[in-house]
């Protein structure tokens, strides 16, 4: 194993994990999996989100400061935002695009979809809603009786959910929607930095704190700044060495993590997986396509265009170990000590550039996650019947894109938002449920688009600022554990 590329010991755990998992189900020994494997691969998590809080607010602290020129960090500030809103929008337009020629909601059985339109017609008058499309099955004398039976379903649904998953972060997603118009800014701003650093979900603060402090550094006299400096650089060199010690063990813990996944869904009987996953496939793999396609297509297709002098497989070659982290983790800001790693020692990418963009990408650059809700709520109103028209799949690009500023870099966190976005367009937010048994295979995969995405950004803005210094042959020698 040693001999091995990191990307591929991640791999190789990764199939193993797969695979035991499969065999443990059969064997009847998925609880001895849940027990005395899956935890290494809490373990892992825990581990490199120990190490993505600090490494974040050093790492801004550290980039910030480094820039000498305030205007220089106006600069970079002002490309940054704006790449990650470009890449952000070609995403979502993209899901888009390929939910309606694809149509996978259409593609169900049509007497359940009929089911699922009276359900929803039914949802709307509880919440005296207008009707989408005009059309109302509940006129119809035909489906008067099937009406009715489903109103008795939905009832015991309806008190289901308020104990459930989806009733959760549907009371998550109504705390933000109730609030002011202000209240995303108030939140960015801090009144205990230390409590923000001990909550994964306040990212945003910790990187308002760091630009505030990185900034005020540039404003005071040298003598001053220069041992603060030294002290943060070095705090940065120690975060590194021990994101190295544990990326050592990182295909074992990679093993023990999809092992604990899958044998949690499948228990004993490897059945279960097969059959939920097959009624969603055709939802499951036009994310997929769309995903693939941002990551083989329109990336390099930026490096192609603007970067130039990184090819295409050696793109992929510089940055696989993050990717495949990304996949197995399922969390950018966890992924982010190897990401950074990757992009200054692989792509060239100077520090400056590196501990700037990457820790703000990794917040609020979701190219991955804002696909998949454009995916997902066109889906299920297909599923429903509902015809969305241009103006509500508009409203979708522009609730998503602003949705991804402040979704945590968590697995599965974009669930909460997509109920804001659900909702943005007169959808009943319970439909999440559908969605959810394959929501964490897809959330690793967006997650390996959101890295990607963070690394293609930085490399345009190092080539833009003229700091970037990419050399095949050190990619090649640094892919090598």
């Amino acid at each position: 194993m040693k001999k091995l590329a990191l990307h591929w010991q991640i791999i190789i755990g990764l199939i193993l994990g797969i695979i035991w998992a499969i065999f443990s189900s059969k064997m009847g020994l998925s609880q001895f999996t849940i027990d005395w494997i899956a935890p290494f691969g809490t373990i892992f998590i825990n581990l490199l989100k120990l190490i993505a809080v600090p490494l974040v607010l050093f790492s801004i602290i550290n980039g910030v400061a480094n820039i000498g020129d305030p205007s220089s960090l106006g600069r970079m500030g002002g490309k940054t935002l704006l790449a990650y809103l470009i890449t952000t929008i070609l995403a979502v337009s993209l899901g888009l695009v390929l939910v309606n020629f694809i149509k996978p909601g259409k593609l169900i059985d049509e007497e359940s979809r009929i089911d699922n339109r009276i359900s929803y017609e039914l949802w709307a008058a509880s919440e005296n809603l207008e009707i989408k499309d005009g059309i109302n099955y509940l006129h119809d004398p035909a489906f008067l009786e099937r009406a009715q039976h489903i109103s008795d379903l939905s009832k015991d649904e309806l008190k289901e959910a308020a104990t459930s998953e989806v009733g959760e972060k549907m009371s998550e997603a109504n705390k933000t929607k109730d609030a002011g118009p202000l209240k995303p800014l108030v939140d960015i701003v801090p009144d205990n930095i230390f409590l923000s650093l001990a909550d994964n979900g306040l990212m945003l603060q910790v990187i308002f704190f760091a630009l505030f402090f990185g900034i005020s550094l540039l404003f005071i006299p040298n003598d001053k700044s220069k041992p603060v400096l030294a002290f943060v650089d070095g705090i940065m060199e120690v975060f590194l060495k021990m994101v190295d010690l544990i990326m050592k063990a990182a295909p074992f813990f990679v093993f023990a993590l999809l092992a604990g996944i899958v044998s949690k869904m499948a228990g004993n009987d490897i059945g279960k997986v097969f059959e939920i996953f097959k009624g969603l496939s055709w939802y499951s793999l036009t994310v997929a396509l769309g995903l693939a396609l941002m990551i083989f297509v329109v990336y390099p297709g930026i490096f192609k265009i603007f970067i130039r002098v990184i090819s295409y497989f050696g793109f992929f070659k510089a940055m696989s170990p993050a990717q495949t982290l990304a996949f197995s983790t399922s969390s950018s800001v966890a992924t982010l000590p190897v990401t950074i790693e990757c992009v200054e020692d692989n792509l060239g990418v100077n520090k400056k550039i590196t501990s700037f963009v990457l820790p703000i990408g990794a917040t609020i650059n979701m190219d991955g996650t804002c696909l998949y809700q454009a995916v997902a709520v066109v889906f299920v109103a297909q599923l429903h019947m509902i015809d969305l028209t241009i103006s509500q799949q508009l409203t979708i690009v522009l609730t998503a894109t602003l949705a991804s500023i402040g979704t945590a870099a968590v697995p599965s966190a974009g669930l909460v938002m997509l109920i804001i976005v659900l909702q943005s367009v007169g959808l009943n937010p319970a439909w999440i449920g559908i969605i959810l048994p394959v929501d964490r295979i897809l959330d690793m995969m967006r997650t390996v688009v959101n890295v990607t995405g963070d690394a293609t950004v930085c490399s345009l803005i190092a080539k833009s600022e003229c700091m970037l210094d990419y050399d095949p042959n050190k990619t090649e020698l640094k892919s090598e554990v």
